[in-house]
Protein backbone atom coordinates (compact mmCIF):
# COMPACT_ATOMS: atom_id res chain seq x y z
CA UNK A 1 0.00 0.00 0.00
CA UNK A 2 1.16 -0.03 0.93
CA UNK A 3 -1.66 0.36 1.01
CA UNK A 4 -2.37 3.14 1.59
CA UNK A 5 -0.19 1.78 3.12
CA UNK A 6 0.82 -0.35 2.57
CA UNK A 7 -1.08 -1.36 0.54
CA UNK A 8 0.12 0.21 0.15
CA UNK A 9 4.72 0.80 -2.30
CA UNK A 10 2.39 -1.86 -1.31
CA UNK A 11 0.99 -0.67 -3.07
CA UNK A 12 4.29 1.99 -1.86
CA UNK A 13 6.74 0.37 -2.36
CA UNK A 14 5.18 0.97 -4.89
CA UNK A 15 6.79 2.26 -4.62
CA UNK A 16 5.74 1.80 -7.82
CA UNK A 17 5.53 3.66 -6.90
CA UNK A 18 8.44 4.19 -8.87
CA UNK A 19 8.61 7.23 -10.97
CA UNK A 20 6.28 9.14 -8.93
CA UNK A 21 5.65 12.95 -9.25
CA UNK A 22 7.28 16.12 -8.49
CA UNK A 23 4.78 18.51 -7.07
CA UNK A 24 3.48 21.39 -9.52
CA UNK A 25 2.64 23.75 -7.34
CA UNK A 26 4.98 27.15 -6.66
CA UNK A 27 7.78 26.23 -4.42
CA UNK A 28 6.55 28.95 -2.51
CA UNK A 29 3.84 26.70 -1.15
CA UNK A 30 6.54 24.65 -0.27
CA UNK A 31 7.96 27.09 2.50
CA UNK A 32 4.58 28.42 4.16
CA UNK A 33 4.86 27.71 7.72
CA UNK A 34 1.95 26.03 9.05
CA UNK A 35 -0.05 27.19 12.14
CA UNK A 36 0.05 25.01 15.02
CA UNK A 37 -3.58 26.40 16.06
CA UNK A 38 -6.95 25.20 16.90
CA UNK A 39 -8.17 21.70 16.24
CA UNK A 40 -6.57 19.40 13.96
CA UNK A 41 -8.32 16.34 12.48
CA UNK A 42 -8.39 13.45 13.80
CA UNK A 43 -8.54 11.30 11.07
CA UNK A 44 -5.24 9.96 9.49
CA UNK A 45 -4.93 7.49 5.95
CA UNK A 46 -1.67 6.42 8.14
CA UNK A 47 0.79 3.74 7.45
CA UNK A 48 2.24 5.22 4.58
CA UNK A 49 1.21 5.29 1.03
CA UNK A 50 2.58 6.04 -2.07
CA UNK A 51 4.41 9.09 -3.16
CA UNK A 52 5.06 9.54 -6.97
CA UNK A 53 7.19 11.77 -9.05
CA UNK A 54 4.99 14.21 -11.70
CA UNK A 55 4.86 13.43 -15.01
CA UNK A 56 3.59 15.46 -17.72
CA UNK A 57 1.35 12.95 -19.18
CA UNK A 58 -2.42 12.04 -18.52
CA UNK A 59 -3.91 11.48 -15.06
CA UNK A 60 -4.31 7.69 -15.70
CA UNK A 61 -3.17 5.18 -18.31
CA UNK A 62 -6.44 4.55 -20.50
CA UNK A 63 -8.40 1.34 -20.11
CA UNK A 64 -7.08 -0.20 -23.42
CA UNK A 65 -3.64 0.79 -22.16
CA UNK A 66 -3.91 -1.25 -18.88
CA UNK A 67 -5.64 -4.13 -20.17
CA UNK A 68 -2.86 -4.10 -23.26
CA UNK A 69 -0.36 -4.47 -20.76
CA UNK A 70 0.95 -7.69 -19.08
CA UNK A 71 4.08 -7.51 -16.70
CA UNK A 72 7.33 -8.60 -17.78
CA UNK A 73 7.31 -12.60 -17.53
CA UNK A 74 10.22 -14.72 -16.23
CA UNK A 75 9.02 -17.90 -17.67
CA UNK A 76 12.44 -17.64 -19.33
CA UNK A 77 14.19 -18.78 -16.21
CA UNK A 78 12.12 -22.39 -16.88
CA UNK A 79 14.56 -23.63 -18.85
CA UNK A 80 17.74 -22.87 -16.06
CA UNK A 81 15.27 -25.00 -13.63
CA UNK A 82 14.65 -27.78 -15.80
CA UNK A 83 18.37 -28.37 -16.33
CA UNK A 84 18.26 -30.06 -12.34
CA UNK A 85 15.11 -31.10 -12.53
CA UNK A 86 14.14 -34.91 -11.95
CA UNK A 87 13.08 -36.72 -15.26
CA UNK A 88 9.18 -37.35 -13.15
CA UNK A 89 8.84 -33.42 -12.85
CA UNK A 90 10.59 -32.43 -16.35
CA UNK A 91 7.94 -34.23 -17.68
CA UNK A 92 5.07 -32.98 -15.98
CA UNK A 93 6.48 -29.70 -17.08
CA UNK A 94 5.65 -30.24 -20.59
CA UNK A 95 6.69 -28.47 -23.69
CA UNK A 96 8.14 -25.09 -22.83
CA UNK A 97 7.19 -23.37 -25.99
CA UNK A 98 4.91 -20.07 -25.26
CA UNK A 99 2.82 -18.23 -27.66
CA UNK A 100 1.85 -15.14 -26.00
CA UNK A 101 -1.59 -14.68 -28.01
CA UNK A 102 -2.38 -17.97 -26.48
CA UNK A 103 -1.62 -16.66 -23.32
CA UNK A 104 -3.42 -13.63 -23.30
CA UNK A 105 -6.55 -15.79 -24.86
CA UNK A 106 -6.45 -18.41 -22.01
CA UNK A 107 -6.18 -15.96 -18.73
CA UNK A 108 -7.08 -17.24 -14.96
CA UNK A 109 -10.24 -15.93 -14.67
CA UNK A 110 -10.03 -12.90 -11.73
CA UNK A 111 -11.19 -15.08 -9.14
CA UNK A 112 -10.32 -18.37 -10.43
CA UNK A 113 -8.40 -20.92 -8.35
CA UNK A 114 -5.20 -22.24 -10.00
CA UNK A 115 -5.22 -25.81 -7.97
CA UNK A 116 -8.82 -26.45 -9.70
CA UNK A 117 -8.12 -24.68 -13.21
CA UNK A 118 -7.57 -26.07 -16.68
CA UNK A 119 -3.73 -27.40 -16.80
CA UNK A 120 -3.64 -25.00 -20.24
CA UNK A 121 -4.78 -22.07 -18.61
CA UNK A 122 -2.44 -19.48 -17.86
CA UNK A 123 -1.61 -16.99 -15.22
CA UNK A 124 -1.30 -13.13 -16.22
CA UNK A 125 2.97 -13.85 -15.55
CA UNK A 126 3.18 -15.69 -18.37
CA UNK A 127 3.43 -19.34 -17.01
CA UNK A 128 0.56 -22.04 -17.77
CA UNK A 129 -1.32 -24.21 -14.82
CA UNK A 130 0.27 -26.75 -15.75
CA UNK A 131 3.75 -25.47 -14.97
CA UNK A 132 2.36 -23.88 -12.10
CA UNK A 133 1.53 -27.63 -10.86
CA UNK A 134 4.22 -28.97 -11.79
CA UNK A 135 6.56 -26.64 -9.98
CA UNK A 136 5.53 -28.25 -6.95
CA UNK A 137 6.20 -26.59 -3.42
CA UNK A 138 8.88 -24.02 -2.83
CA UNK A 139 10.53 -23.86 -6.02
CA UNK A 140 13.92 -22.15 -6.50
CA UNK A 141 12.62 -19.04 -6.25
CA UNK A 142 16.08 -17.04 -6.32
CA UNK A 143 16.60 -18.51 -9.79
CA UNK A 144 12.83 -17.94 -10.87
CA UNK A 145 12.88 -14.54 -9.77
CA UNK A 146 16.46 -13.35 -10.36
CA UNK A 147 16.70 -12.10 -7.16
CA UNK A 148 19.19 -13.88 -4.92
CA UNK A 149 18.67 -15.31 -1.68
CA UNK A 150 20.28 -13.27 1.38
CA UNK A 151 23.33 -13.91 2.52
CA UNK A 152 23.65 -16.27 6.16
CA UNK A 153 23.51 -14.32 9.20
CA UNK A 154 25.05 -16.29 11.99
CA UNK A 155 26.30 -13.94 14.36
CA UNK A 156 22.63 -12.58 14.79
CA UNK A 157 21.26 -12.92 17.98
CA UNK A 158 17.37 -11.98 18.46
CA UNK A 159 17.72 -11.05 22.10
CA UNK A 160 19.53 -7.81 21.67
CA UNK A 161 18.82 -7.33 17.78
CA UNK A 162 18.01 -3.86 16.97
CA UNK A 163 16.49 -2.42 13.52
CA UNK A 164 18.65 -0.49 11.67
CA UNK A 165 18.04 3.02 12.30
CA UNK A 166 15.65 4.47 9.17
CA UNK A 167 15.49 7.77 9.09
CA UNK A 168 13.84 8.67 5.69
CA UNK A 169 13.78 12.50 6.05
CA UNK A 170 14.08 14.47 2.93
CA UNK A 171 14.64 18.34 2.06
CA UNK A 172 12.54 19.81 -0.27
CA UNK A 173 9.70 17.68 1.06
CA UNK A 174 8.03 16.80 -1.79
CA UNK A 175 4.92 14.47 -2.44
CA UNK A 176 7.37 11.52 -4.18
CA UNK A 177 8.22 8.49 -3.61
CA UNK A 178 11.87 7.95 -2.86
CA UNK A 179 12.65 4.86 -4.00
CA UNK A 180 15.75 2.73 -4.04
CA UNK A 181 16.40 -0.71 -5.05
CA UNK A 182 16.03 -3.74 -2.49
CA UNK A 183 18.60 -4.73 -0.33
CA UNK A 184 18.00 -8.34 -0.26
CA UNK A 185 20.07 -9.25 2.64
CA UNK A 186 17.45 -6.98 4.33
CA UNK A 187 13.83 -7.93 3.01
CA UNK A 188 12.73 -9.46 6.34
CA UNK A 189 14.65 -7.90 9.04
CA UNK A 190 13.76 -9.05 12.87
CA UNK A 191 14.66 -7.41 15.91
CA UNK A 192 14.68 -8.21 19.94
CA UNK A 193 10.81 -7.62 20.11
CA UNK A 194 10.15 -10.50 17.74
CA UNK A 195 8.35 -12.35 20.40
CA UNK A 196 6.01 -9.43 21.82
CA UNK A 197 5.13 -8.11 18.30
CA UNK A 198 4.46 -12.22 17.13
CA UNK A 199 2.30 -12.53 20.56
CA UNK A 200 0.21 -9.27 19.80
CA UNK A 201 -0.37 -9.90 16.03
CA UNK A 202 -2.20 -13.16 16.92
CA UNK A 203 -4.05 -11.63 19.92
CA UNK A 204 -5.10 -8.76 17.11
CA UNK A 205 -6.61 -11.30 14.74
CA UNK A 206 -8.50 -12.88 17.19
CA UNK A 207 -9.85 -9.98 18.02
CA UNK A 208 -10.40 -8.78 14.80
CA UNK A 209 -10.55 -11.46 12.34
CA UNK A 210 -11.09 -10.06 8.91
CA UNK A 211 -10.11 -6.21 9.42
CA UNK A 212 -6.61 -7.29 10.16
CA UNK A 213 -5.94 -10.56 7.84
CA UNK A 214 -8.13 -11.57 4.78
CA UNK A 215 -7.85 -12.98 1.45
CA UNK A 216 -10.25 -13.23 -1.39
CA UNK A 217 -10.94 -15.91 -4.51
CA UNK A 218 -8.19 -15.84 -6.95
CA UNK A 219 -5.44 -15.05 -4.34
CA UNK A 220 -4.72 -18.68 -3.73
CA UNK A 221 -1.34 -18.64 -5.58
CA UNK A 222 -0.37 -15.61 -4.93
CA UNK A 223 -0.85 -16.26 -0.99
CA UNK A 224 0.94 -19.57 -1.24
CA UNK A 225 3.97 -18.34 -3.37
CA UNK A 226 4.61 -15.54 -0.98
CA UNK A 227 4.44 -17.57 2.16
CA UNK A 228 7.01 -19.57 0.60
CA UNK A 229 8.86 -17.24 -0.51
CA UNK A 230 9.58 -15.54 2.66
CA UNK A 231 10.14 -18.71 4.62
CA UNK A 232 12.94 -19.35 1.91
CA UNK A 233 14.42 -16.00 3.01
CA UNK A 234 14.15 -16.76 6.92
CA UNK A 235 15.59 -20.13 6.54
CA UNK A 236 18.57 -18.86 4.63
CA UNK A 237 19.38 -15.47 6.63
CA UNK A 238 18.55 -16.76 10.22
CA UNK A 239 19.69 -20.52 9.60
CA UNK A 240 20.06 -20.92 13.18
CA UNK A 241 16.51 -19.93 14.26
CA UNK A 242 14.27 -21.34 11.50
CA UNK A 243 14.62 -25.11 9.90
CA UNK A 244 12.68 -26.34 7.07
CA UNK A 245 12.13 -29.66 6.90
CA UNK A 246 13.51 -32.30 4.01
CA UNK A 247 10.07 -32.63 2.76
CA UNK A 248 9.21 -29.05 3.22
CA UNK A 249 6.31 -29.97 4.90
CA UNK A 250 7.07 -28.22 8.55
CA UNK A 251 9.01 -25.26 9.37
CA UNK A 252 10.80 -24.97 12.72
CA UNK A 253 10.87 -21.75 14.80
CA UNK A 254 13.92 -21.82 17.23
CA UNK A 255 12.92 -18.55 18.53
CA UNK A 256 9.27 -19.38 19.73
CA UNK A 257 10.27 -22.94 19.71
CA UNK A 258 7.18 -24.27 17.73
CA UNK A 259 6.68 -25.87 14.63
CA UNK A 260 4.37 -25.12 12.30
CA UNK A 261 3.05 -27.76 9.80
CA UNK A 262 2.51 -25.99 6.57
CA UNK A 263 -0.58 -27.39 4.95
CA UNK A 264 -2.47 -27.41 8.12
CA UNK A 265 -2.99 -23.83 7.71
CA UNK A 266 -3.71 -20.75 4.75
CA UNK A 267 -0.41 -19.38 4.23
CA UNK A 268 -1.08 -15.79 5.93
CA UNK A 269 -1.95 -17.93 8.86
CA UNK A 270 1.33 -19.59 8.68
CA UNK A 271 3.10 -15.81 8.05
CA UNK A 272 1.01 -14.90 11.25
CA UNK A 273 2.81 -17.41 13.54
CA UNK A 274 6.01 -16.44 12.41
CA UNK A 275 7.08 -13.24 10.94
CA UNK A 276 6.46 -9.79 12.60
CA UNK A 277 5.53 -8.62 8.83
CA UNK A 278 2.45 -6.89 7.11
CA UNK A 279 1.70 -7.27 3.78
CA UNK A 280 -0.77 -6.39 0.73
CA UNK A 281 -1.37 -8.26 -2.24
CA UNK A 282 -2.74 -6.92 -5.03
CA UNK A 283 -3.97 -8.85 -8.48
CA UNK A 284 -4.22 -7.71 -12.08
CA UNK A 285 -7.67 -7.90 -12.95
CA UNK A 286 -7.53 -9.50 -16.78
CA UNK A 287 -10.96 -7.89 -17.32
CA UNK A 288 -9.42 -4.27 -17.30
CA UNK A 289 -5.77 -4.48 -16.41
CA UNK A 290 -5.91 -2.64 -13.37
CA UNK A 291 -4.86 -4.10 -9.85
CA UNK A 292 -6.96 -4.62 -6.53
CA UNK A 293 -6.07 -5.41 -2.93
CA UNK A 294 -7.08 -8.95 -2.85
CA UNK A 295 -5.40 -10.67 0.24
CA UNK A 296 -3.62 -9.29 3.40
CA UNK A 297 -1.91 -9.24 6.68
CA UNK A 298 -1.88 -5.92 8.29
CA UNK A 299 -1.44 -5.80 11.77
CA UNK A 300 -0.06 -2.22 11.75
CA UNK A 301 -2.08 0.26 10.09
CA UNK A 302 -2.94 3.68 11.50
CA UNK A 303 -6.42 5.13 10.69
CA UNK A 304 -7.42 2.12 8.08
CA UNK A 305 -7.81 -1.78 8.00
CA UNK A 306 -7.52 -4.91 5.49
CA UNK A 307 -11.90 -4.91 6.11
CA UNK A 308 -12.15 -1.05 4.99
CA UNK A 309 -9.81 -1.65 1.84
CA UNK A 310 -10.04 -4.88 0.81
CA UNK A 311 -10.98 -5.61 -3.06
CA UNK A 312 -10.25 -1.74 -3.63
CA UNK A 313 -8.49 -0.49 -6.68
CA UNK A 314 -5.23 1.31 -6.64
CA UNK A 315 -6.98 4.15 -6.91
CA UNK A 316 -9.49 3.67 -4.59
CA UNK A 317 -6.48 2.74 -2.05
CA UNK A 318 -5.27 6.21 -2.15
CA UNK A 319 -8.02 7.95 -2.70
CA UNK A 320 -7.42 9.76 0.65
CA UNK A 321 -3.48 11.16 -0.48
CA UNK A 322 -3.20 14.48 -1.56
CA UNK A 323 -2.27 15.33 -5.18
CA UNK A 324 -2.14 11.46 -5.37
CA UNK A 325 -5.45 11.85 -8.60
CA UNK A 326 -3.67 14.67 -10.21
CA UNK A 327 0.27 13.82 -9.41
CA UNK A 328 0.63 10.13 -9.06
CA UNK A 329 -2.55 7.94 -10.15
CA UNK A 330 -0.52 7.76 -13.97
CA UNK A 331 2.67 6.76 -12.23
CA UNK A 332 1.28 4.22 -10.26
CA UNK A 333 -1.08 2.19 -13.12
CA UNK A 334 2.09 2.26 -14.74
CA UNK A 335 4.46 1.10 -12.87
CA UNK A 336 2.39 -1.46 -11.03
CA UNK A 337 1.47 -2.56 -14.85
CA UNK A 338 5.45 -3.21 -15.71
CA UNK A 339 6.87 -2.96 -12.69
CA UNK A 340 9.35 -6.51 -13.08
CA UNK A 341 9.99 -9.21 -10.96
CA UNK A 342 13.40 -9.17 -10.77
CA UNK A 343 13.88 -5.39 -9.47
CA UNK A 344 12.30 -4.98 -6.05
CA UNK A 345 12.38 -1.59 -4.08
CA UNK A 346 11.71 -0.14 -0.73
CA UNK A 347 11.42 3.00 0.72
CA UNK A 348 10.33 4.44 4.01
CA UNK A 349 7.73 6.97 5.50
CA UNK A 350 7.52 8.46 8.65
CA UNK A 351 5.87 10.14 11.03
CA UNK A 352 5.48 10.91 15.05
CA UNK A 353 3.54 9.00 17.72
CA UNK A 354 2.34 9.19 21.24
CA UNK A 355 3.47 6.09 22.93
CA UNK A 356 3.70 3.12 20.27
CA UNK A 357 0.45 2.64 18.62
CA UNK A 358 0.55 -0.54 16.39
CA UNK A 359 -2.95 -0.82 15.34
CA UNK A 360 -5.58 1.46 15.53
CA UNK A 361 -8.76 1.34 13.24
CA UNK A 362 -11.21 3.60 12.73
CA UNK A 363 -12.71 4.86 16.17
CA UNK A 364 -10.29 3.66 18.17
CA UNK A 365 -10.01 5.72 21.96
CA UNK A 366 -6.08 6.38 20.79
CA UNK A 367 -7.49 8.93 17.97
CA UNK A 368 -8.53 10.87 20.25
CA UNK A 369 -5.01 12.09 20.82
CA UNK A 370 -4.64 13.51 17.00
CA UNK A 371 -8.06 15.91 17.69
CA UNK A 372 -5.76 17.99 20.88
CA UNK A 373 -1.99 19.29 21.73
CA UNK A 374 -2.28 17.55 25.17
CA UNK A 375 -0.46 20.21 27.29
CA UNK A 376 0.26 17.32 29.99
CA UNK A 377 2.50 15.63 26.90
CA UNK A 378 5.82 14.68 27.56
CA UNK A 379 9.01 14.06 25.72
CA UNK A 380 9.40 10.38 26.63
CA UNK A 381 5.81 9.49 25.32
CA UNK A 382 7.07 10.95 22.08
CA UNK A 383 8.38 8.13 19.08
CA UNK A 384 9.46 8.40 15.81
CA UNK A 385 7.61 5.79 14.28
CA UNK A 386 9.30 4.71 10.49
CA UNK A 387 7.59 2.42 8.20
CA UNK A 388 9.80 0.34 5.93
CA UNK A 389 8.75 -0.80 3.20
CA UNK A 390 9.01 -3.55 0.06
CA UNK A 391 7.28 -4.08 -3.09
CA UNK A 392 8.52 -6.43 -5.13
CA UNK A 393 6.41 -8.84 -8.00
CA UNK A 394 5.91 -12.18 -7.22
CA UNK A 395 7.49 -14.27 -10.14
CA UNK A 396 5.12 -17.16 -10.60
CA UNK A 397 1.01 -15.66 -10.30
CA UNK A 398 2.68 -11.66 -10.92
CA UNK A 399 0.78 -10.82 -7.98
CA UNK A 400 2.73 -7.41 -6.25
CA UNK A 401 3.49 -7.87 -2.66
CA UNK A 402 3.86 -4.71 -0.48
CA UNK A 403 5.29 -5.44 3.42
CA UNK A 404 6.19 -3.03 5.75
CA UNK A 405 6.92 -3.02 9.77
CA UNK A 406 6.21 -0.49 12.17
CA UNK A 407 9.52 0.81 13.83
CA UNK A 408 9.42 3.06 17.23
CA UNK A 409 12.40 4.93 18.41
CA UNK A 410 12.00 7.26 21.32
CA UNK A 411 12.32 10.85 19.92
CA UNK A 412 14.98 12.03 22.56
CA UNK A 413 17.63 9.45 20.44
CA UNK A 414 17.85 11.83 17.30
CA UNK A 415 19.65 14.12 20.21
CA UNK A 416 22.57 13.01 19.35
CA UNK A 417 21.99 12.01 15.11
CA UNK A 418 24.05 14.52 13.23
CA UNK A 419 21.75 16.77 11.15
CA UNK A 420 18.52 14.61 11.45
CA UNK A 421 16.85 17.22 14.46
CA UNK A 422 17.08 20.01 12.00
CA UNK A 423 15.96 18.02 9.23
CA UNK A 424 12.86 17.16 10.69
CA UNK A 425 12.31 20.55 11.96
CA UNK A 426 12.03 21.48 9.00
CA UNK A 427 10.03 19.64 7.55
CA UNK A 428 7.73 20.23 10.07
CA UNK A 429 7.78 23.91 10.43
CA UNK A 430 7.83 24.58 6.23
CA UNK A 431 6.28 21.36 5.13
CA UNK A 432 3.25 21.38 2.31
CA UNK A 433 0.24 22.43 4.53
CA UNK A 434 -2.16 19.48 2.58
CA UNK A 435 0.56 16.61 3.40
CA UNK A 436 1.45 17.39 7.04
CA UNK A 437 -2.23 17.19 7.43
CA UNK A 438 -2.27 14.00 5.46
CA UNK A 439 1.16 13.40 7.98
CA UNK A 440 -1.01 14.40 11.25
CA UNK A 441 2.12 15.71 13.45
CA UNK A 442 0.02 18.19 14.98
CA UNK A 443 -0.87 16.64 17.83
CA UNK A 444 3.24 16.11 19.17
CA UNK A 445 4.51 19.46 17.61
CA UNK A 446 3.93 21.55 20.47
CA UNK A 447 6.16 19.06 22.52
CA UNK A 448 8.31 17.68 19.22
CA UNK A 449 9.29 21.31 17.49
CA UNK A 450 10.76 22.73 20.95
CA UNK A 451 12.51 19.35 21.66
CA UNK A 452 13.91 19.07 17.73
CA UNK A 453 15.24 22.88 18.26
CA UNK A 454 16.97 22.29 21.48
CA UNK A 455 18.69 19.19 19.87
CA UNK A 456 19.56 21.15 16.60
CA UNK A 457 21.43 23.94 18.74
CA UNK A 458 23.15 21.60 20.51
CA UNK A 459 24.87 19.95 17.39
CA UNK A 460 25.84 23.29 16.18
CA UNK A 461 27.36 24.82 19.63
CA UNK A 462 29.11 21.24 19.64
CA UNK A 463 30.28 21.57 16.13
CA UNK A 464 28.44 18.16 15.10
CA UNK A 465 26.85 20.89 12.57
CA UNK A 466 27.88 23.40 10.38
CA UNK A 467 26.51 26.78 11.57
CA UNK A 468 25.69 28.05 8.14
CA UNK A 469 24.46 24.17 7.23
CA UNK A 470 21.66 24.33 4.45
CA UNK A 471 19.00 22.35 5.06
CA UNK A 472 18.75 19.17 3.02
CA UNK A 473 18.00 15.83 2.34
CA UNK A 474 21.39 13.47 3.79
CA UNK A 475 23.44 12.15 0.89
CA UNK A 476 23.25 8.80 2.94
CA UNK A 477 19.55 8.98 3.19
CA UNK A 478 18.07 7.21 4.94
CA UNK A 479 20.99 7.35 7.09
CA UNK A 480 22.79 9.85 9.11
CA UNK A 481 26.56 10.04 9.81
CA UNK A 482 27.87 7.74 11.82
CA UNK A 483 24.46 5.39 12.20
CA UNK A 484 26.03 2.20 11.67
CA UNK A 485 28.46 2.58 14.69
CA UNK A 486 25.51 3.82 17.00
CA UNK A 487 23.72 0.82 16.11
CA UNK A 488 26.43 -1.63 16.63
CA UNK A 489 27.02 0.08 20.13
CA UNK A 490 23.54 -0.53 20.56
CA UNK A 491 23.27 -4.05 20.52
CA UNK A 492 26.98 -4.52 22.83
CA UNK A 493 29.52 -4.58 19.48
Amino acid sequence: MALSTALWLASAIVVSLISFLALSKSQKDVVIKRLGLGRADASRPSTPSLEKQTPAKPLAMSASDLLATLPPSQRGQLSKMVETMPAAQRQAMGDLAFDQNTCARSLLGFEEDYRTADDSKYCYSGFSVRELKALGDFPDYSTISEVPMPRPYPEFDIARAKPRPYRPFRWAYHQTMSLTKLETDWWMELESTYKTRIAQRQELYAKYGKDVLQWLPGSELACKELMEMVLQFLCARYPHYFVLSADKSRLENKILGTVSVIKEKHPLLILLDNVPEDFGIVLRNPETGVYHFRAGMICSALGWSVGTKIGMKLHEIHQPIPDYKEKMQFSMDRFFSKMPASKPIQRGSWGMEVDQPLYMPPGDPHESYRSLQDKTLTRSRIHLRVDWQTLRRLPLSGAIVFNFKGLFTPLEELRDEPYVPSLVLKVLKEGKESIMKYKNTWHTEHVVIPALEEYAKEQVDKGIVEKDWEVKTLDDSPWFPGWKEKWHAQQGF
